[in-house]
């Protein structure tokens, strides 16, 4: 393949280049310190002033209620830690799922060492939350109830609201990981009904390095970085002011080309019907109930590592699951905690599209896991062979 075909948005985005224009003002004429008083921070301090009030229009918060940070597992380890910290006597329960971002996972496990219980609610074989199981863990004990918005493996969007609901019903704050579903599908804080939301500018299209964090108005939960009196005292530390004004232009293009979801969505089914067609395949995840790009497809008796590789060779650029945890020889947690067997956990392969991939692009990805597929197959001691209606592709 002469252009390479990039498929995995979910682990990262290009940097959009209205995004670096909006960027370039920061470096030539707004590099001052957004905290000084004179006329070149005060220049820098209008542009973060905008891009705060650009952020929480877009996902229907006031300017005072964004807080911006590094990247969203800042955000989300501020969220949980300043929550946990700051609950009543007596509140030391957390509530989070089986299958969230490791960014979650392993602040809730340091939560644990220090003392405070952690339950963990399971999903059913689409990855779905077990809203049953949350409204029998959440009790008076309750500080907190962390789902994340949309899962960034399997793609399956949660049922947000109603956890809230749970959570507040018994007094404790409820939290979402929006980090994959920002830019994506239409998030609102007031509709999702959540206290605090985390968001991550690299998969919108900005560098990485740049996150930020909702707090609902009133809400104190307690610092993770202290320092001095940046985002209202809140969040030491030299604002990143030329990140922070590409967040805002990612988001705005983002949200802008939402109507394009459609598309996006039907190139997702393009591409599950050509992945499934293949003989022991198995979708992961709900059909419906999930991003529009995503797509996470199981393949019996082989290795997604070996596909990944050959994909890489072939041009194709995608991913056996989290990019955060891809190094791991373990199977993925969300895919066993779905009750995948271990085996099929290890063969699978996530694709993500964004508004960029094509018609034409989805065809050549099919047509290669299927060679992929066939010739690892072939090699492989494990596979019974193939039933009738197989065709190996030379």
């Amino acid at each position: 393949m002469e252009k390479r075909i990039y498929a995995d948005n979910a682990a990262t985005t290009p940097v959009l280049p209205e995004v670096v224009e909006a960027m370039l003002p920061c470096f030539n004429t707004a590099w001052g310190n957004p905290s000084s008083m004179h006329a070149d921070g005060q220049a820098a301090a209008e542009l973060l002033t905008e891009a705060r009030a650009t952020v929480a229009r877009l996902i229907g918060a006031q300017a005072g209620e964004i807080y911006f940070t590094s990247c969203g597992s800042e955000s989300d380890n501020w969220a949980i830690k300043g929550a946990a910290h700051s609950a009543k006597q007596g509140r030391n329960k957390i509530i989070t799922s089986k299958i969230e971002h490791p960014a979650v996972l392993q602040t809730c496990k340091t939560l644990e060492k220090e003392g405070f219980e952690v339950v963990y609610i399971g999903v059913d074989s689409q990855g779905i939350l077990d809203l049953e199981e949350l409204r029998a863990a959440a009790d008076d004990k309750t500080a907190l109830v962390a789902i994340m918005l949309a899962n960034n493996e399997i793609g399956t969007i949660q049922p947000i609201k109603e956890a809230a609901e749970i959570a507040h019903s018994v007094g404790a704050l409820a939290f979402t990981d929006a980090v994959q579903a920002v830019g994506s599908i239409p998030v609102d804080v007031k509709e999702l009904g959540v206290d605090m939301l985390s968001l991550s500018g690299h998969k919108l299209g900005t560098p990485k390095g740049i996150g930020a964090l909702y707090i609902r108005k009133g809400l104190r939960i307690r610092n993770l970085i202290d320092g001095g009196g940046q985002e209202s005292g809140r969040r030491g530390g030299t604002e990143n002011l030329p990140y922070i004004v590409g967040l805002a232009k990612a988001m705005e293009i983002a949200v802008e080309r939402l109507p394009d979801t459609e598309r996006i969505r039907a190139l997702r089914n393009k591409l599950i019907d050509g992945l499934t067609a293949i003989p022991y395949s198995k979708l992961n995840g709900s059909r419906e109930t999930r991003l529009p790009g995503n797509v996470n497809v199981s393949f019996e008796f082989i290795e997604g590592e070996s596909m990944l590789l050959w994909l890489d060779i072939m041009g194709i650029s995608a991913s056996t699951g989290s990019a955060c945890s891809s190094k791991s020889l373990e199977p993925s947690h969300v895919l066993v905690a779905t009750g995948l067997p271990i085996e099929m956990a290890h063969g699978s392969l996530r694709f993500s599209l964004s508004h960029m991939n094509t018609e034409e692009e989805v065809d050549a990805i099919i047509a290669a896991v299927t060679e992929i597929v066939a010739k690892l197959r072939a090699m492989s001691p494990l596979y019974p062979g193939a039933p009738d209606n197989t065709v190996f592709v030379k």
